[in-house]
């Protein structure tokens, strides 16, 4: 049966899925990862079942990087039967200003995506080394980068410009946006989980590790809360979220920073973690009865609620608000107080459906529509990569 590999990378971990093609229709098969590498490493996957059909653990320095995860993960899924590899699908976060929409790769545009390693320090070498060893190893096999950029596309440039010099913006310093593929999954959804305010005015917030809100027309991007590189915007795991500038001039002139420092700073020591010192997990947080804990939750939660003012600005007003990835899906508290700071538009919050992950959370009287849908980014590139290998859209 032909199928479809989506692999997502990141710098502990290396998730893909399998689906399955009949025809024009996507069906999947497998999900697994292969997640602490170089720590406590460990392949698991399951069918569509929810079946073990692995489960095994390494020494650290079998897997000590994502190279080493990316050879075993291959070698496992090659011993898989019943699967012809039509295509693999990758997700890419950074597209620059040269890609606007998922991409068949070849050498040339896997050097161009390269040069945008910096913007996309966590994510960008990570996506593209799967690339590479694919394309030496299977360069018969079609593959397909599908960016997180491509979805916020479409903004008016006005919006995307920052007030730089206009030499800067022409050469790419702007406003990105990004977890461009879990919107675009969500704007799909959102027809068939709630086709009253489908096409109105939404806020989708995707909290995760990484966060950040966007606000749709008519189920397009017109504003995001990042901007140039996934720094911007709300506080996320390790990312400190909306930065002032003078800060990181700060950072090097008067603490004596490298550039290298102050990337881990940012990267790495910020957002929940290091206003917590405990961790970058909302669960940890949650469950600690630590005050930096609670500070570093006041702290998120404040920051989401200005973020959905500007945003509720530039739609002129509001008529649902989703909740997305990890925290938007599985954490009702956080779900409930950021609800709470929605009031001033009229949103009100049902707390038995809340606390029972039902799909509409808002109360019947509430005049903004709380929905929460689960993401569901893999489909969306498994999706775009059939239809650029011949497949159906």
């Amino acid at each position: 049966m032909d199928a479809i590999l989506v692999v997502n990378a990141g710098s502990s971990s290396l998730k893909f899925q399998i689906f399955a093609v009949s025809g024009g229709d996507l069906e999947r098969r497998i999900r697994g990862q292969l997640d602490g590498i170089g720590v406590r490493p460990r392949l698991r996957a399951a069918d569509r079942s929810g079946i073990a059909l692995v489960d095994r653990g390494y020494a650290p320095a079998e897997i000590p990087d994502l190279p080493a995860a990316i050879t075993e993960t291959r070698a496992w899924l090659a011993t898989l039967e019943g699967f012809a590899l039509r295509a693999i699908g990758h997700r890419v976060v950074h597209g620059g200003p040269e890609f606007d929409r998922p991409m068949l790769i070849d050498e040339a545009i896997l050097g161009r995506l390269a040069r945008y390693q910096s913007l996309a320090p966590l994510h960008q070498p990570n996506n593209l080394a799967p690339i590479r060893l694919a394309m030496a190893i299977d360069p018969e096999v079609p593959q397909v980068a599908c960016f997180d950029t491509a979805f916020h596309r479409g903004h008016a440039a006005h919006t995307d410009c920052y007030a730089l010099p206009r030499a800067l913006c022409d050469e790419g310093i702007r406003r990105y946006g990004f977890h461009g593929l879990s919107y675009e999954y969500v704007a799909h959804r959102l027809p068939e989980v709630a086709p009253e305010i489908a096409g109105g005015r939404v806020i989708v917030a995707h909290l995760g590790s990484g966060a950040s809100m966007c606000a749709l027309l008519g189920g397009r991007s017109i504003e995001s809360t990042m901007g140039f590189t996934a720094l911007d915007g709300l506080p996320m795991g390790t990312r400190p979220g909306q930065l002032d500038p003078g800060v990181v001039l700060h950072l090097i002139e008067e603490k004596g920073m490298t550039p290298a420092e102050v990337t881990r700073l940012l990267y790495n020591g910020s957002g929940l973690k290091g206003l917590s010192g405990i961790s970058s997990d909302m669960r940890d947080l949650l469950a600690s009865d630590a005050p930096a804990a609670a500070f570093a939750i006041d702290h998120f939660i404040h920051r989401c609620a200005l973020n959905v003012g500007q945003l509720a600005a530039a739609l002129g007003g509001l008529d649902a608000f989703v909740f997305t990835a990890g925290i938007g899906e599985r954490a009702p508290a956080i779900r409930a107080r950021i609800a709470d700071r929605l009031a001033w538009l009229g949103a009100a919050l049902d707390p038995v459906a809340n606390e029972a992950g039902a799909t509409c959370v808002s109360s019947p009287d509430s005049r903004v529509a709380l929905i929460v849908v689960p993401t569901d980014e893999e489909l969306m590139i498994a999706r775009h990569t059939l239809a650029l290998t011949g497949g159906a859209t």
